[in-house]
Parts: C-alpha cells; structure tokens; sequence
C-alpha cells in the first residue's frame, strides 16, 4: 500500500490535488479547520507528502502550527508565495506548486500555463496533476524564484488593476484598454517583489512571462475575491521596505 497524503483545507484547490492523489493510489486524509493538527500526526507519522492548501492569508498560522513530524514532507500552493515564507520557520525544502490553473465551486479548472513543480516530491505532484488532466512540468530549483515572482507578478497586475476597471472586465480587455496603467503597476510590484526576495529580478523576461499568462487565457476574468486585500497587502510590504508606488496609492485613493 502506497503511503498516505495529508491535504490541509480542503477548499476546491485541495479537492482537486486530492482526487489526483487517490487517482495515483495514494490514501488521503485531509486536516478539516477545527481538527487537531497534532492528533492527526500522531496516526499519520511517515506521510508521503503534507499538502498546505489553504489561501495564502492563513498559510503562516497552519506552518505556525505544523506538526514537527511533517515539517520535512511539506508541499506548498499559495499565491505571492516568498521564500522567507518557508525559511523563516526553519522549513528547508518544501515541494512547491505554482498553480497556473483556476478552479471554482462546480466548475471544471480552467487552465492558463502549464503549472511548474519543484522540490523533493515533486514527481509524486506530477503525477497527481496529470491524473487529473492538468497540465504541469518539474524545473529544478534555480528556476524556482523566476516562477514564484512571475505568477506573483500576474495576479497582483490583473487584481490589482482589474480594481479600476469595469466589472467583469477580462485580462485581454486590460492589456488591450489600460496598458499603461498595467505596466506602471506592474513595474511597481517587480520593485516590491526585488526587495523581498532580496534578489534583481530578471524584469523584461518576467513581463514577457506575465503576458504568456495573458495569452495563455485571454477571457480570464481580472478582479477576484481578494484584489483589494492584494492591494492593501502589496501596500504595506512597499512601506515597509522603502519603495515608492504611486500607481498603486492612485488605485487605493479610487477605491476609498
């Protein structure tokens, strides 16, 4: 018998990696908001892989909480994901998931790019994804940072300026209607994103990679649930490390 999964939160994200885990053969035992952490890791020590699938803004207080027994199997998901979210916390090598795919209640995945995978257990994610017909691929970990700022770079440009324009307005209609907005904003969070990953960013290539997601899924909808708090969030990350970031204060100012 193959080793179990364990799948925290399990919104349509972790449903979704778990069909494919069991798919592939492997138990999944999901950690429910509410349940013992610490229980659970008692009765599964050895798991293949621990798959942290909640949103970005609960990750610090599950990895906060993770059990040590599974602090070496970790897989991560989340958008704006850093590297200090992970190193910080003494987690070393985490699997990492950057998901190029959107998935709604009672809806198929809509696919944009191929999502890259990379870590200890990626292969295992790899074939869980494609057991599920999503498409993805392994880079090796020099290419990690490349991928973790331009998928960052993608959603923050498209919630962010989505904020301004019309409801449901698409990706291809803010390339095509407010290009300029949306390279002034995307500038500012390549200068924010330099700074926390305290690394120069590749800028030209991570634009030509931003408009690859623009291609990849021209109809995909700008504004989501969380734009605002990507914008308040972005905010406070340039405050706190020294960038100026008018564009996104202007779209602050037409929210209030």
């Amino acid at each position: 018998m193959k080793k179990p999964v364990v799948v925290i939160g399990m919104g349509e994200m972790g449903d979704l990696f778990a069909r494919g885990f069991l798919k592939i053969g492997h138990p999944v035992y999901p950690l429910l908001r509410g349940m013992d952490a610490e229980e659970l890791a008692a009765e599964i020590r050895n798991p293949e892989l621990v798959l942290v699938a909640v949103g970005e803004h609960e990750l610090h207080s599950v990895l906060e909480g993770l059990p040590e027994v599974w602090r070496d199997r970790l897989g991560l998901l989340q958008n704006e994901l850093l590297p200090s979210d992970w190193l910080s916390r003494g987690i070393a090598d985490p699997t990492v998931i950057v998901v190029w795919f959107d998935k709604k209640k009672n809806r198929p995945f809509v696919n944009v790019l191929p999502t890259p995978l990379c870590g200890p257990r990626a292969d295992l994610v790899l074939r869980a994804l494609q057991a599920v017909e999503v498409p993805c691929f392994e880079v090796p970990p020099e290419a990690l940072l490349y991928e973790l700022a331009r998928k960052s770079l993608y959603i923050l440009t498209i919630n962010i300026v989505g904020i301004v324009m019309p409801s449901g307005a698409s990706v291809g209609e803010l390339w095509e209607h407010h290009r300029e907005l949306a390279e002034k904003v995307a500038g500012e969070i390549m200068d924010i994103q330099a700074h926390l990953m305290e690394t120069p960013l590749p800028r030209a290539r991570l634009m030509a990679g931003m408009l690859e997601g623009f291609d990849g899924d021209p109809g995909h909808i700008c504004m989501g649930r969380s734009a605002a708090l990507r914008l308040r969030r972005a905010l406070r990350q340039a405050e706190r490390v020294g960038v100026e970031t008018p564009a996104l204060r202007r779209i602050a100012d037409a929210m209030a």
